[in-house]
Parts: structure tokens; C-alpha cells; sequence
């Protein structure tokens, strides 16, 4: 997939809706060699989405094995509207709590004091966190409206190929 199409897939409207979500489901391949899936929160800065975790995760050594990945963001309506993402892990340990972090923490509903207490607790507890960036290389938006899974076009393709016949 070429970057101009990328950006056109993440450009739209309800791909932009998904991206401003909580969470995404980070599937990556485990150091054993089996699938794994985990959700994860995270922030999209324009171009790549930025996801952190504590230094001592158990996805990290399989990440920098094989930093492969998919990721998909999705809602709980009928009909979803899911956007898959793929692209290549990038690890980054920093001091203290990324900016990241603490905004994309920001849209639970916390009163200021909650908020005060939650970060405080927060750095109490981490000394550093390892960023996970991922610029996508492959993206697909499904509505079910204007957009289908790729069988599920190929299955009304051939449909229509037999009522036209």
C-alpha cells in the first residue's frame, strides 16, 4: 500500500472518529511463536500511533524480536465501524511518564482531584515507561456501509455477476 492511500484511509471522517478512541487491540506474534492480542490505550499524534507500557511487559522481548504488528480500533454499535492498521513496532524507553501517557489518560471521565490523585500515583509507581510507536504501513476502514470486508466484497461482486447474467 502506497503512503498517499494510507493517509487517504486515515484521513476520512470516521477513520478520524476511531483514532481519537481509548483503545486498540495490539495483536503481535509472543516469543513461543503464538498470537497474542491485548488492548491497549493509545494516542494518534498525526502519523503514527503511540502506545506505552511499563519496562518489564511481556510483549516487549516479543517486539523487539519481531516488531511486526496489527492493530485494530473498532466500536460496539451494529454496524461496527473498525479501521485495521498495520505496521512495524519501534521501542522507546524514556525516563519518568511520556507526555503520551498522561493524554491519552485524559478522556476517562475524572474529576480534577481524581485526576491530581491518579497522576500522582502514577509516578509513584513508574520510573520510566517504554513507548511503542507504530507508523502504520497498511490501513483499511469497514462500515458496512461504503466500505466491506475484502470476502464479503468479493462475495457481493460474484453476486452481482450472477443477477446480471
Amino acid at each position: 500500500m502506497q503512503p498517499n492511500e494510507i493517509t487517504e484511509v486515515l484521513n476520512r471522517p470516521i477513520s478520524q472518529e476511531l483514532l481519537a478512541r481509548d483503545l486498540t487491540r495490539l495483536a503481535y506474534v509472543a516469543k513461543d511463536g503464538t498470537p497474542r492480542v491485548v488492548p491497549i490505550g493509545f494516542i494518534w499524534n498525526g502519523s503514527e500511533i503511540v502506545m506505552c507500557t511499563v519496562k518489564n511487559a511481556p510483549k516487549l522481548p516479543a517486539l523487539r524480536k519481531n516488531p511486526t504488528v496489527a492493530l485494530t480500533i473498532d466500536t460496539e454499535v451494529h454496524p461496527p465501524k473498525i479501521l485495521l492498521i498495520r505496521g512495524r513496532a519501534e521501542l522507546d524507553v524514556v525516563d519518568g511518564i511520556p507526555d503520551e501517557y498522561l493524554a491519552m489518560n485524559g478522556t476517562y471521565t475524572m474529576t480534577p482531584e481524581q485526576r491530581v490523585a491518579w497522576e500522582a500515583e502514577v509516578r509513584s509507581l513508574y520510573d520510566g515507561m517504554v513507548r511503542i510507536v507504530v507508523t502504520p504501513t497498511w490501513a483499511k476502514l469497514i462500515d458496512f456501509e461504503t466500505t466491506l470486508p475484502s470476502a464479503v466484497e468479493e462475495l457481493a461482486r460474484q453476486r452481482d455477476e450472477r443477477q446480471r447474467a
